[in-house]
């Protein structure tokens, strides 16, 4: 039996108390903090690591994540509006959070953390982060498929999705307009990084012993912006209208900027690898602060 498409009628709001909603998205979000959280500590907790350093580290990544990708989203993604209307970017309940934003926002939660807090060199202590983060990247575009949101251009495929384009207005009590069958590029992305989840704890602990510290953040760094990029030419750009930022840049160049961000991330991948083949520091060391 062949499917001809998926209309997806799914609420992103799970339930509402008077007028507070609680909403799959926030679900996930939340779920990614927690889940990675006990991943992350109990990885720590394993290698020497005190509780302390384990809570200071949850801080300085919940921070750096969010700001990160608030603010990459208002400048990555819609410059010209958040330029002229700057007090909308605190107005972080309205959505718009971006990946490579976040991703920028844990690289300097990280140094920090290293510098202020950490017992561990910095390689060891992102190797085994990243582990987690992979995860957290999953369960967030499953929240962005609850929310009807970034999803990619029409198919013919038979798992094509039927999206909500009118979500508030549907969720007020208006009829829903959906799209054409689309790619569901949230779920595309969504499996990539669960595989790239699954990869980097296998690699953890069936061979660490035989990896250099950095490997893990070199593959994370590549395979997921990797995976990120090819994504992208089945999804629409974040800005579809004329005027918008990301359309613009990708009638310019032909990629959008989504893809553009992903570069530099691939490359940085790189340069830790070498890095780390060329330093040849064991990935369980013992416990001692390295520089970076």
């Amino acid at each position: 039996m062949t499917l001809l498409h998926i209309t997806w009628e799914v609420s992103p709001v799970i339930f509402s108390l008077g007028p507070l909603s609680v909403r799959w998205y926030g679900l996930f979000w939340a779920l990614s903090f927690y889940i990675g959280y006990e991943i992350v500590s109990r990885i720590f907790r394993k290698e020497g690591v005190g509780q302390k350093e384990i809570d200071s580290l949850l801080v300085h990544i919940a921070l750096g994540s969010v700001l990160g990708a608030r603010l990459g989203h208002c400048f990555f993604y819609d410059f010209e509006y958040y330029i002229a209307n700057p007090v909308e970017i605190l107005y972080i309940w309205q959505g718009g959070l971006a990946s490579h934003g976040g991703a920028i926002g844990i690289i300097i939660a990280m140094v920090r953390y290293h510098r202020k807090v950490s017992s561990m060199p910095f390689f060891w202590n992102v190797d085994r982060l990243l582990i987690a983060v992979a995860l957290g990247a999953m369960f967030i575009r499953m929240g962005n498929i609850m929310n009807h949101e970034i999803y990619g251009y029409a198919t013919d495929k038979p798992w094509g999705f039927r999206f909500i384009m009118n979500v508030s207005q549907w969720m007020r009590g208006a009829d829903p307009v959906f799209t054409e069958p689309v790619h569901p590029t949230g779920i595309y992305e969504g499996i990539g990084y669960l595989f790239i989840f699954l990869s980097m704890m296998w690699m953890y602990f069936k061979k660490m012993n035989k990896l250099y510290e950095g490997f893990l953040t070199g593959y994370f760094l590549i395979t997921l912006f990797a995976w990120r990029f090819i994504v992208e030419f089945w999804k629409e750009p974040q800005g579809s209208r004329p005027g918008d930022f990301d359309y613009d840049v990708m009638q310019s160049l032909g990629i959008n900027m989504g893809q553009i961000l992903s570069i530099p991330m691939i490359i940085l991948g790189v340069v830790v690898l070498v890095i780390a083949f060329k330093k040849k520091r064991p990935a369980l060391p013992n416990k001692g602060k390295n520089n970076i």
